[in-house]
């Protein structure tokens, strides 16, 4: 279930880039959470 909502924060990170309409800081902290939500999945010794 994590990594579905990781792909879903790094897609939606992703179409924010690419897209003309930007939703400010609210992308990046998306990607945040995400990278942080891979890294303690990595310390806890599980692959994605």
């Amino acid at each position: 279930m994590l990594e579905t909502i990781v792909v879903i924060l790094i897609i939606l990170w992703i179409l924010g880039l690419v897209s003309s309409y930007t939703m400010g800081g609210l992308i990046h902290i998306l990607l945040v959470i995400a990278i942080v939500i891979i890294l303690i999945r990595v310390i806890q010794g599980r692959r994605l």
